[in-house]
């Protein structure tokens, strides 16, 4: 596979490397990363024994500001961190194992590369002050159109959704977009940090 960007570096490598931070170097966050879980649309585990709770420090620096931004609009809520880099053997697994199926609109064809495999890109929710999800509508990774901030208006008209869970997605939304991260059409919990082929142009890829 011919793997196109300007420098790639082993997941194995990436701790004490100048252009990454660990989330828990980042105040004011929950983590709870799924895909080292068999919480996810897969079904298992796919970082063991990988540490994949890392960010290029770029889109860190980003998350803090949302997290302060959270933090004065709702004292004692917090941003859960449910996916951050995701390394490109993942990528791989992830796209293997969609195939055959009309879900693949929702991965990243390995080869282009997903920002996540750059430390770029953040799925998250928010926790209240008891540590409860919000209530989004629907649960992570459910790759569904409840799921596509697209859709919300229509799926609020059909009873879909309620206007309390669409406040709270455009709640994360406005702490994300605000911070300079990007959402998509398709997913509520995704953020990327910058333009996508800037990124996949002048960032490290983690392999």
């Amino acid at each position: 596979m011919t793997i196109t960007s300007a420098s790639t570096l082993p997941c194995e490598a990436i701790d004490g490397h100048a252009a990454f931070r660990h989330l828990n170097s980042i105040e004011g966050i929950a983590v709870d990363l799924r895909y080292a879980t068999p919480d996810n649309f897969v079904g298992r585990d796919l970082y063991n024994p990988l540490d994949c709770a890392w960010l290029h420090r770029d889109a860190a620096a980003a998350l803090e500001q949302a997290v302060a931004w959270l933090a004065r609009q709702r004292p004692g809520y917090r941003l859960l961190i449910l996916d951050a880099l995701r390394p490109q053997r993942v990528q791989e697994q992830l796209w293997q194992t969609l195939q055959g199926t009309d879900l693949l609109g929702y991965i990243a064809e390995p080869v282009r590369g997903s920002i996540h495999s750059f430390g770029m890109a953040l799925d998250l929710t928010i926790v209240d002050e008891a540590g409860q999800e919000l209530d989004m509508g629907t649960a992570f990774d459910d790759l569904s159109e409840r799921s596509q901030p697209a859709l919300e208006t229509v799926m609020l008209e059909r009873g879909e959704l309620t206007r309390a869970q669409c406040d709270n997605r455009h709640l994360l939304r406005n702490a994300m977009l605000l911070a300079g991260f990007y959402g998509i059409n398709s997913e509520w919990w995704h953020f990327d940090c910058g333009d996508r082929q800037h990124v996949r142009r002048t960032y490290t890829r983690v392999l």
